[in-house]
């Protein structure tokens, strides 16, 4: 699809939108918030919520507000050093939303979350509650990793990976990378338009280089659209200290990068398998059940199973890699690692007789099966 012809559908079809602001849009030269910026895209973001459509924000950028308040010069290395900034600079960046908002009679309403948050099922659907709830309360969601808790074992890191996985959460039709360059660039050193699919040679394109303030890059950026685009939606990388950056890019007007759809959407819970739960282990499978898998509509059997690795248990998630090793497909296990590798490359008839009962017909069922490489 021209990228003229995808950018009119989406502007057309997007109701409901994630953007993620950036440490470097949010923050000046000397690590100092921005106000005049945070008031622009407060402006631009109510100019949408008027238009209709649905706003939820997730901001970086409390660290770096911390450190401006704080006269630090450079980003704290130790993390409870890191975690006490970030609960300096939190307020103030949050006042500053709340001040640009208010103007235009919304409010900021601020999330902390941790990536257990997202791993855990109920607090997850209490997490969509939530939005949904702000949305019709005419507040805007400002969601932020929750630094001052968070510890290296269940933080992400950046909050781009947040990002795509609050717009799969609420099935947000765009999400939208705000940085501090106008897109993906080329290898010509031109800004590329649009990109059809995350793979190998859009990945090289990246420079995973790290800013004085920001912890994300361009690989992080792209991690974070393959998981939206995989599951059926939009996304777009632009750099938010372009003028009217928002309000631009929903009127159609080329700004950015654009980054296509898959060819079908995946269900809100099939998004939490896929692209939310960290897998506990992976299933390695023949050349024939790759293929079956990948046709759509089929469940993964033991007799395809060639391999069992990690420990798991029933009902966790596991990764499933081809006989190439290239993972192409998430799903819940019907059985617990031990007794996987007992019958793997076995037929359904035979687990009684070697497990002494035969629970499940399926090592994945279809239904809780989830193809996360579309190609």
């Amino acid at each position: 699809m021209p990228s003229t012809e995808a950018r009119e559908q989406l502007v057309r079809s997007a109701k409901n939108i994630v953007v993620k602001i950036g440490t470097n849009v949010l923050t000046d030269a000397d690590g100092r918030l921005d106000r005049r910026l945070i008031r622009s895209l407060a402006g631009q973001i109510a100019q949408l919520h008027e238009r209709g459509l649905r706003v939820t924000v997730v901001s970086s950028g409390s660290i770096g507000a911390g450190m401006g308040v704080m006269g630090q010069k450079r980003r704290p290395a130790a993390l409870p050093m890191l975690q006490a900034t970030a609960s300096v600079g939190q307020p103030a960046l949050m006042r500053l939303f709340e001040e640009g908002l208010r103007r235009r009679k919304l409010h900021a309403a601020q999330m902390l979350l941790t990536r257990s948050d997202f791993e855990d099922r109920v607090r997850y659907l209490n997490i969509r509650n939530t939005i949904t709830a702000l949305h019709d309360l005419s507040a805007i969601p400002i969601i932020n990793e929750n630094d001052t808790v968070a510890v290296d074992e269940i933080r992400y890191g950046d909050n781009d990976i947040i990002a795509a996985l609050t717009a799969n959460l609420i099935r947000a039709d765009l999400l939208v990378l705000l940085t501090v360059v106008d897109g993906l660039i080329g290898r010509d050193g031109e800004r590329i338009d649009a990109v059809q699919r995350v793979d190998s040679e859009v990945t090289a394109l990246a420079q995973a280089t790290l800013s004085s303030l920001g912890s994300g890059g361009m690989t992080s950026k792209l991690q974070a659209i393959r998981r939206v685009t995989e599951a059926g939606d939009y996304a777009v990388i632009a750099n938010g200290r372009t003028r009217s950056v928002l309000t631009r890019l929903l009127d159609g007007q080329k700004v950015g990068t654009l980054f296509m759809t898959a060819p079908s959407k995946v269900s809100a819970r099939k998004r939490w398998i896929g692209w939310s739960v960290r897998p506990r282990g992976t299933v390695v499978v023949d050349d024939g059940a790759a293929a079956a898998l990948r046709r759509g509509g089929k469940s993964l059997l033991a007799i395809g199973v060639t391999a069992v690795r990690g420990q798991f248990e029933r009902g966790d998630v596991v990764r499933v890699r081809d006989a190439a090793g290239t993972e192409f497909a998430r799903g819940l296990s019907n059985y617990a690692s031990a007794d996987l590798a007992r019958i793997k490359g076995l037929r359904s008839n035979q687990f009684e007789s070697v497990l002494g009962e035969k629970t499940y017909d399926e090592v994945i069922h279809r239904d809780n099966l989830v193809i996360t490489d579309q190609a």
